[in-house]
């Protein structure tokens, strides 16, 4: 029985900053991604509907990402629901932030037709909380 690949082979381009000059050096480094880890996933429970503070999400596909489809989301109410499932505006749902490194695919200029990788950031709601409203008394 053989064993299918389950990796692609990718070059990172970096580009990196040093203390002793304000000159940027870039670089390419070789990245292996292995694919399982590309798959979307879904949580057993799905704890957007059973949380005080319920969300959705938007799902994106940008076929220049790695990964190319990034779900973020979105707070359904501006309060958050008591026991008896009603919303109270007493308290507030908020999006919780994380960074997330993505790679994006951009075609390599010069002699050498192609594509890179270069690193990216992005700041992404990842779910929603419930947290007590910031007060801020005037004198």
């Amino acid at each position: 029985m053989s064993s299918a690949n389950n990796s692609s082979k990718v070059t990172l381009f970096c580009v990196t900053h040093t203390e002793a000059s304000d000159a940027a050096e870039a670089e390419m480094i070789p990245l292996q991604i292995d694919n399982k880890f590309l798959k979307h996933y879904r949580s057993v429970r799905p704890l957007q509907n059973a949380s005080v503070s319920p969300w959705t999400y938007n799902i994106t596909n940008d076929a220049t990402l790695v990964p190319p489809f990034l779900s973020e989301a979105r707070c359904l109410l501006r309060g958050c629901l008591d026991s008896d499932g009603v919303e109270d505006l007493n308290l507030e749902s908020r999006p919780i932030m994380h960074q997330a490194m993505l790679l994006r695919r951009v075609r390599s200029k010069g002699a050498e037709p192609g594509y890179h990788y270069r690193l990216e950031f992005r700041l992404l709601a990842v779910g929603c909380t419930c947290v007590r409203p910031i007060v801020q008394y005037q004198d």
